[in-house]
């Protein structure tokens, strides 16, 4: 198949990070800090990827302000010609070190929102005092002028928050909102049974989302992440595996997809060994699950295998064992009545103790 050039990259700078939210996607065994990339080699890795095709560059963690050096970093990417995207919950930033950042370079910002205010936001993200700060680094950054984006991740205990969210976003002169249903992998999956919206509130997030992209068109753009083990539709997970972009793990392993790791027999090259265009064409792990020749049926004759490509690999390992499986989210998937009684079984759990994430 003829395999287009990646247009983004997550560069994972570090899993260290203040909150502990038990919704985290990152692996339950975190990177350390004595094993994450020098400075020289994530630079080197930003030429690559500009050199390779790479427009977007999107700084992540953990809280990649964790790292001491994040605005040479920044500058280092700015010289390469690559458009920044900071992706942090803001604890950390002070007003001068924002200013750094955006004489380096910065771009844009994406700043996590775990609630709509003090009670939701310290209990979820597991920082006391975490709420204020970020609410003060919204408004520096508002002051500044650095485009915003809000990011959202909900779920059944904060679910209902989402119209006041939305409204949040406006008042912070946000150009986008990302309302994102959870997502089980890492941490998250852990802590399933607690975090799993009901059908009721998923169907509601739907309608909020349709009804606000209406009322705040040319205002506000709203990305939304529905919550797929209610829709009996698989995601279009990364826009089809190593085909749109690719993720750079702290310690240097290039992957298909943030969750990559959770799947079994893939083997992953390390930037700091192999050049990244090499990795990205001939790389075995980014091959395994290009295009359509490792589908299963019903994905192998499905209609819509071109618009879905089977859904999510990793999703495929954590519910049915098997990474080359249907998504059972899918309703042609045989084992998405299960899915459906575990979401049935799951609804009346709500007093399951979160486990949060930790180093």
């Amino acid at each position: 198949m003829n395999t287009p050039a990646p247009i983004a990259m997550l560069a994972e700078l570090t899993h260290r990070c203040p909150l502990a939210c038990p919704y985290c996607s990152n692996p339950v065994a975190l990177t350390q800090k004595a094993q994450e990339l020098p400075t020289e080699v994530w630079v080197s890795a930003f030429q690559q990827a500009a050199e390779l095709g790479v427009l977007q560059l999107h700084l992540s963690g953990g809280e990649p302000l964790a790292r001491h050096d994040l605005s040479d970093l920044i500058a280092a990417a700015r010289d390469a010609g690559l458009y920044t995207n900071l992706i942090t919950s803001a604890i950390g930033l002070t007003e001068k070190r924002l200013k750094t950042l955006e004489d380096a370079g910065l771009d844009h910002i994406q700043l996590s929102l775990q609630g709509t205010d003090t009670e939701m936001a310290d209990y979820i993200g597991g920082y006391k005092g975490g709420f204020a700060r970020k609410m003060q680094a919204a408004a520096w950054v508002r002051a500044a002028g650095i485009p915003l984006t809000l990011n959202t991740v909900l779920h059944r205990k904060n679910l209902h928050q989402l119209p006041r969210a939305i409204e949040m976003a406006l008042e912070m002169e946000a150009r986008r909102i990302e309302v994102a249903i959870v997502q089980f992998h890492g941490w998250a999956l852990d802590n399933r049974a607690a975090l799993m919206p009901t059908k009721e509130q998923a169907d509601e997030a739907t309608r909020l989302v349709i009804k606000a992209r209406g009322i705040y068109k040319g205002r506000l753009v709203l990305d939304y992440v529905p919550a797929d083990y209610h829709t009996g539709v698989p995601k279009r997970c990364m826009g089809g595996w190593g085909m749109v972009g690719l993720n750079i793990a702290p310690d240097g392993q290039v992957l298909p997809c943030h969750a990559a790791q959770t799947i079994p027999g893939l083997t992953f090259q390390r930037i700091d060994d192999t050049p990244l265009r090499d990795i990205w064409y001939n790389g075995p792990a980014f091959n395994a699950y290009r295009g359509d020749n490792w589908m299963q049926e019903p994905c192998k004759s499905c209609e819509f295998k071109k618009r879905d490509f089977g859904g999510c690999r990793c999703q495929a390992m954590a519910i049915a064992g098997d990474a080359a499986a249907t998504d059972p989210t899918c309703q042609k998937s045989p084992l998405n009545v299960q899915l459906q009684n575990l979401t049935n079984h799951t609804q009346n759990e709500d007093e399951i103790e979160l486990t949060y994430r930790k180093m």
